[in-house]
């Protein structure tokens, strides 16, 4: 009997393994106990689809068992609250409830609450409960419910306790009755009081709100002051009337992205002006605030606008002043400031172009696999494609400047352009290519089109993913198309939404940085391409810029439906920060979205610290299509580089090896390979061959191009070995060849129990 361990789909080495055998007493059967150590540092060099995995494998000649798998994740609790409780001042028998949300922690936290440093025990007082998702809640306060009350949050790796909340319970003093009116004075004014004395206040109590006395005019208006009726004297005013105007013309969600929208809004206000802004202030002086003004029109463009490549400007007309916010070309923006005019608007247009992200290597007879790191392209270059004693330095780049393929009508590009060469090259045996994209995958909903690039720099369709072709094959997965070719080229998958329920996946992600201004911290909020190289290119760029990732990114399913985009800043710390005028919440026309790989899609926020010694920023970003879908990213970071946790780009590192060449770049054993071909390449009665092989691993359309190969099961185990590159291990396949091996005869020879066997002894010879 041998028992080993895999995780994460590597066999663990025998010498780290160790053995302990008992005997049962009550059977008498000899037990076998097996362990390894997992380190901390192993589970964080990880970085896969899931977490950190381990799996019990034990074999003999009776067969195969296998455990079920054991996760493994760091365990951690973070220092900030997601929201503290607030204080509260409430009348007596009045309903209390404080809010708290834990830190985010794995395991999640356990929440205590504490009174004046004293745990509450709610089993012990029916008029508390603290079961209401974490929250406290107090039915009929009572006097002695005052306090100072704390969140204490834990779990196995910290404690960590919330700012606390001083809760007041009070008895409502109130006014009694008014006095009777006094008489008449000499000013034609009488007046009555009253008293704060139902009760009057105590222990600290508030005075009643409120006048506690009033007068008025006791003579109807007959009585004369300064030769005028007191009726007819007004009293001056700091508030003038005016009308705040826009104009919208047009439709802006517009599916052609040639045809440019007009972003203006319509609406008028009219009412009392209050300026707070400095820079309103310069522009409306003391004497155009006093004096009758004439309308007021005042033109806003969201600044966004402009990163997008829109020219624009805000304008301000008035009477008495004349003055214009800065408005510039499609690829620059700042705001003007009296005393500062550092740009806060940042495009990334503005940084250096790259055109193209390339990587070689050397291949002959035994095949092997060429990545393109973090970018979710691959190149399988099977076992024999390439004739003996023949060797080819196989290239692959992705065009990073402005896409060569010009979209027709509603169709976009759902990936980037690869190129993979030499063009004159040629293969035995077709090569599967690996291209992400972003389409959310429904037949019913999309039309995908497979395009290679002329010599002519002309695009050509080479298939549609639903097409019956014997020239090429297209399996689509719901993140990559993996295609079998037999020529080199320049090739991009383009989609063609067939109902407004085509979904784009787009992956939302924030960045922040310091500005110039110690006192301005800056988020750049971006929605690119759900595609590894998309997210590349933006990290990039970031990191040109000093930008820090500041959340996890997320998922935005965006319909096909013409309604635009909105993002906004929500939940600012008052009086800690405050968000530039004019970008707490900006939209982005459909178009713009819809075409995004363009060039990346971000927006910019700046925020202003009211001192230097807040280092400490949370707040929320809302970004939501329109009668769609929405994501939030919360943030909580520190704005001092020394205290900032970091966030990892990518989940899936496959940098290491950009080419691996022979056996140890796929994950079938040659031998086992041969095997399987020799089985199911030979026609069977039963339809138990190489037909049966590809239905049970999900390749149901088009048989007939395997049909045309003079080994389909060699091909069939390529587009396998492309799929699965980032699978842990060979389970998949050997759970086919297990069904189907029930009822054939001729694959006795190949059980689960045998390509466990080789798989594990394939590793073990390679130092895996």
């Amino acid at each position: 009997m041998q028992i080993f361990f895999k995780c994460n789909g590597e066999w663990v080495h025998q010498n780290e393994h160790v053995s302990e055998e008992s005997l049962d007493e009550s059977s008498g059967l000899k037990v076998r106990e097996v362990f390894i150590n997992v380190t901390r540092q192993q589970v964080e060099d990880f970085h896969g689809p899931e977490d950190y995995w381990c799996q019990c494998v034990a074999w003999s000649h009776l067969g195969t068992s296998k455990s079920r798998k054991a996760s493994v994740r760091i365990a951690y609790l973070r220092k900030n609250f997601e929201q503290d409780p607030q204080g509260r001042e409430v009348p007596i028998e009045g309903m209390i409830v404080l809010h708290c949300r834990p830190p985010e922690g794995v395991p999640a936290a356990e929440v205590e609450w504490l009174k004046n440093e004293e745990p509450i025990d709610s089993e012990q007082d029916e008029n508390i409960d603290t079961r209401a998702d974490h929250n406290l809640i107090i039915r009929q306060a009572r006097l002695s419910d005052s306090g100072n009350y704390t969140c204490m949050a834990a779990n196995i790796v910290a404690k960590r306790r919330s700012l606390s909340a001083t809760v007041v319970v009070y008895v409502d003093g109130s006014w009694e009755v008014w006095s009777e009116w006094s008489v008449c004075s000499p000013e034609c004014e009488h007046l009555r009081i009253r008293e704060c004395t139902a009760p009057p206040p105590r222990n600290g109590g508030k005075f009643c709100e409120g006048l506690s006395q009033e007068s008025e005019n006791c003579t109807d208006g007959l009585c004369i002051l300064d030769k005028k009726p007191l009726h007819e004297i007004k009293p001056q005013s700091g508030f003038q009337t005016f009308n705040f105007k826009t104009v919208r013309q047009g439709n802006s969600l517009l599916l052609n992205s040639s045809m440019q929208p007009d972003l203006t809004v319509s609406r008028t206000y009219s009412g009392p002006i209050c300026l707070q802004d400095p820079l309103d202030k310069e522009l409306m002086t003391e004497s155009s605030l006093f004096n009758p003004l004439s309308d007021i029109k005042v033109k806003v463009q969201s600044s966004f606008m402009v990163s997008l490549g829109v020219s624009e400007r805000a304008e301000y007309h008035g009477k008495n002043h004349s003055g214009t916010f800065p408005h510039g070309n499609n690829r620059s923006f700042s705001t003007m400031h009296p005393r500062n005019k550092t740009p806060y608007i940042q495009n990334l247009s503005s940084l250096p172009t790259r055109t193209e992200l390339r990587t070689t290597g050397v291949f002959g007879h035994l095949g092997g696999r060429l990545v393109m790191p973090n970018t979710g392209v691959s190149l399988l270059i099977p076992h024999g494609a390439i004739p003996e004693e023949n060797s080819w330095e196989i290239y692959m780049s992705i065009n990073q400047g402005e896409p060569s393929l010009q979209s027709d009508g509603s169709e976009v590009l759902l990936s980037p352009e690869v190129t993979c060469g030499p063009p004159d090259m040629i293969v035995t045996t077709p090569f599967a290519l690996t291209i992400p994209h972003c389409a959310d995958v429904s037949s019913e909903h999309w039309n995908i089109h497979l395009k290679k690039r002329t010599q002519q720099g002309k695009w050509e369709e080479v298939m549609s993913v639903e097409d019956e072709s014997t020239s090429c094959y297209c399996l689509l997965d719901p993140f990559a198309c993996h295609v079998l070719l037999d020529s080199f080229g320049t090739y991009a998958l383009t989609g063609e939404p067939i109902t407004d329920c085509a979904v784009k996946q787009l992956k939302v992600a924030v960045f922040g940085c310091m500005s110039c201004n110690s006192l301005d911290y800056n988020l750049r909020v971006y929605c690119v391409d759900n595609t590894p190289w998309a997210f590349q290119e933006v990290v990039s760029d970031e990191r040109h810029q000093g930008g820090q990732l500041l959340e996890e990114p997320k998922l935005l399913h965006f319909k096909g439906n013409t309604f635009s985009l909105q993002i906004s800043v929500l939940d600012i710390p008052p009086f800690l920060w405050r968000i530039k005028p004019f970008t707490a919440c900006q939209e982005v026309p459909f178009s713009r979205v819809w075409c995004s790989n363009r060039q990346p899609l971000h927006c910019a926020f700046s925020l202003e610290r009211y001192t230097p010694t807040t280092t400490q920023l949370s707040c929320k970003i809302c970004i939501r299509q329109l009668k769609g879908h929405e994501q939030i990213l919360q943030v909580q970071t520190s704005i001092l580089e020394s205290e900032r946790e970091t966030i990892t780009f990518f989940a899936q590192e496959d940098s290491t090896f950009p080419a691996q060449t022979g056996p140890k770049a796929f994950k079938i054993p040659y031998s086992i390979r041969q095997r399987i071909c020799a089985t199911f390449d030979t026609p069977n009665a039963k339809g138990k061959d190489w037909q049966m092989l590809a239905q049970k691993n999900s390749i149901n359309r088009n048989l007939s191009y395997f049909a045309t190969q003079s080994s389909p099961s060699a091909v069939i185990l390529n587009l396998w070995e492309a799929r699965h590159q980032h699978d842990g291990d060979l389970d998949s396949l050997a759970c086919a060849l297990e069904e189907i091996g029930r009822t054939h005869t001729k694959l006795s020879n190949i059980t689960e129990t045998q390509l466990d066997e080789a798989d594990f002894n394939y590793s073990r010879q390679n130092g895996l």
